[in-house]
C-alpha cells in the first residue's frame, strides 16, 4: 500500500483535492474529522482538553464549541502546542487502525492522509509521497473569512504561525496549485492521481529539518476575491 501524505496551509484547498482524490479510488483518512471526533463528548480527547482550557471552550449543549477552543489557542503557541499534545495521540491511533484495515483490504492501494501541519509535526517522514496544496496567500485570507465565525485578526494570526511556501515545497513530491479555478485544480489532482497509480513518481527528494516558525514569517496582504 502507498502512504500519501497531503498537506497544505490554512484554505489551502486540501479538502478539495483530497475529496478528488477519494473519487478517483484512493482512501481518504481527513484527520480534522478525526480530530471532531476524538473532542465529541464521547470522544478520547474530550474529557482531557476541558480539564485543560476549562468550561468556558463548551457549549450550552456540553460539547466543545471548536470557536472558542480555536480563539483561546490560535493566538498562544504554548496553548496551541497543549492543546496538540492532547488530541494529537488519540487522532493518530485511529488513522492507524483505518490503515490498517485498508492495507489488509487493499494491499496495492493508496492511501491518503488530509491534514495541515505533517511537515511542521515531521509525520511527512511517515509517508511514500508527500502532496502540498498550495494558493496565493490573500486567496487563504480570504477564502478562511468565508467560514462561519471566523474573523480577521484570529485568520491573521494563524497564517502567521504558517511555514513559508518555499520550505514547505522542499518536501513534497507533488504540488498543486489551487490559485486557478476548479479545473485547473481538477486537472492538477488527476495528473497527480495518475503519477502515483502507475508508479511514476521518483524517489523522495532529501528531507530537511522545519524550521522554527515565527509570527512574523508571514505579512498578510490585501484581499481580493479569488474562487478555489
Amino acid at each position: 500500500m502507498l502512504k500519501v501524505g497531503l498537506t497544505g496551509g490554512l484554505a489551502s484547498g486540501k479538502t478539495f483535492v483530497g475529496e478528488e482524490l477519494a473519487r478517483l479510488g484512493c482512501l481518504l483518512i481527513q484527520a480534522d474529522e478525526l480530530g471532531h471526533e476524538v473532542l465529541s463528548p464521547a470522544g478520547e480527547a474530550y474529557a482531557a482538553v476541558v480539564a485543560e482550557f476549562g468550561a468556558e471552550i463548551l457549549s450550552a449543549e456540553g460539547g466543545i464549541d471548536r470557536g472558542r477552543l480555536a480563539a483561546e489557542v490560535f493566538r498562544t503557541p504554548e496553548r496551541l502546542a497543549r492543546l496538540n499534545a492532547l488530541v494529537h495521540p488519540p487522532v493518530l491511533e485511529r488513522e492507524e487502525e483505518l490503515m490498517a484495515r485498508f492495507r489488509q483490504d487493499r494491499p496495492d492501494g493508496i492511501a491518503i492522509v488530509e491534514a495541515a501541519i505533517l511537515i511542521e509535526a515531521g509525520r511527512y517522514k511517515d509517508f511514500d509521497r508527500m502532496i502540498l496544496v498550495y494558493c496565493r496567500p490573500e486567496q487563504q485570507l480570504e477564502r478562511a473569512l468565508r467560514r462561519p465565525g471566523a474573523t480577521e485578526a484570529d485568520v491573521r494570526a494563524r497564517l502567521a504561525r504558517q511555514m513559508p511556501l518555499e520550505e514547505k515545497k522542499k518536501y513534497a513530491n507533488f504540488a498543486i496549485d489551487t490559485s486557478g479555478d476548479k479545473e485547473d485544480t481538477l486537472r492538477q489532482t488527476r495528473a497527480v492521481w495518475e503519477a502515483l497509480a502507475n508508479g511514476r513518481q521518483a524517489a523522495r527528494p532529501k528531507r530537511v529539518e522545519p524550521k522554527c516558525i515565527k509570527p512574523k514569517c508571514i505579512k498578510p496582504k490585501c484581499i481580493k476575491k479569488a474562487e478555489p
